[in-house]
């Protein structure tokens, strides 16, 4: 796989969407959860798609039940959480695993690409984000304690 957009992921309402809509476009692929001590970082998420959605960026959501069960509900609990606690407008897609066995294969390739401390490829935590540039390279990874706002000089170097 050459870039972020030769894969494909299934939406939170149930869609198949292949991340080549997103051509063009930088990307902030976050995995999220509903229940973690990171989770009012949808704040600053949300914050960020409003300020550059405009510019060509696409914050994109998926939510992890991996890391101490905190996102344990289904597609329609998590789309009704998102949006009446956080107002989120930017894209959130279908629960996946981000580590072992069954990872989703856009976060094998993002983790492939942009490794963690010490050139470790595993997800430590949820609210994990990958930067990826207009034409697809992952260019970033920010760990969940990098608050949104903070990705602000990065985020304006691509658009």
């Amino acid at each position: 796989m050459a870039s972020v957009y030769d894969f494909t992921a299934e939406t939170i309402a149930g869609a198949a969407r292949p991340l080549s809509d997103y051509r063009g476009q930088a990307m902030l692929i976050v995995n999220t959860a509903s229940k973690c001590g990171f989770t009012p970082q949808y704040e600053g998420l949300e914050a960020l798609h409003e300020m550059y959605a405009g510019r060509g960026l696409a914050v994109l959501g998926f939510p992890c039940n991996q890391f101490g069960a905190q996102e344990p509900g289904d597609a329609a609990e998590i789309a009704t959480f998102c949006s009446l606690t956080y107002d989120v407008g930017f894209p959130m897609f279908a629960k996946i695993e981000v580590n072992g066995e069954n990872t989703h294969p856009l976060y094998r390739y993002l983790k492939h690409e942009a490794k963690g401390v010490l050139g470790t490829e595993r997800i430590k935590w949820n609210f994990t984000k990958f930067l990826v540039d207009r034409t697809g390279k992952v260019v970033a990874r920010f760990a969940p304690t990098a608050k949104p706002e903070s990705l602000r000089p990065a985020i304006e170097k691509l658009l």
